[in-house]
């Protein structure tokens, strides 16, 4: 067995050393070389709005008819420079393709309106043509329209990747429930998801 003062010795030796470690793996850690790199992020938008506000005359017992937004009775014809000839424009590049979800942010009131269908219209050729809806972001499942009776109903245009598209709302409607001609505020919104690709 050792004795109290070869103990204490011992403890005195250990803890020195262990200093002189910490003092000699500080002094290498002091002498290492770093290196370093820097990113700088440009957040881009692929979607942005063109008509902001419109309005609609409708009429008491219109069943079946058509409005447009922006537009009103007849489709607007685009001019690029004008935002107020469509409702919203998506530009992708060469990595990321885009979703748009399409939907109003509260449903039309089933007790005026016995339909109310939102579909999509895009400019191609020098013509609005229907854009084909989504169920899904990535999905490949199709949609005929959007109710805009139902809370929460919504659908998705796909874009692929490098295009720059217009596109407007177009609504089939029928107010033959009431006679009531109050206000009656819509809101459409416009959700632009990227993504990598589509399913």
């Amino acid at each position: 067995m050792l004795k109290k003062g070869k103990l204490q010795k011992l403890f005195v030796s250990l803890g020195i050393k262990g200093v002189l470690c910490l003092i000699c793996l500080a002094s290498v850690g002091f002498a290492l070389v770093t290196y370093t790199s820097s990113v700088t992020i440009y957040p881009t938008e692929q979607l942005s709005v063109g008509a902001a506000t419109a309005s609609w005359t409708i009429y008491v017992n219109e069943v079946n008819q058509i409005r447009y937004m922006p537009g009103g009775f007849s489709e607007p014809t685009l001019s690029t420079g004008d935002t107020g000839t469509y409702a919203f424009k998506v530009v992708t590049d060469a990595n990321k393709v885009c979703a748009v979800k399409v939907e109003l942010t509260s449903a039309m009131n089933a007790s005026k309106f016995s339909n109310f269908d939102i579909t999509v219209q895009s400019w191609t050729g020098g013509a609005w043509g229907a854009e084909t809806l989504y169920a899904a972001s990535t999905g490949g499942t199709t949609k005929a329209s959007i109710n805009g009776l139902t809370l929460g109903d919504a659908a998705y245009i796909h874009q692929d990747i490098s295009l720059t598209k217009y596109y407007e709302i177009q609504v089939t409607y029928s107010y033959d429930k009431v006679n009531e001609t109050s206000q009656i505020p819509v809101t459409f919104q416009f959700t632009p998801l990227p993504l990598d690709v589509f399913s």
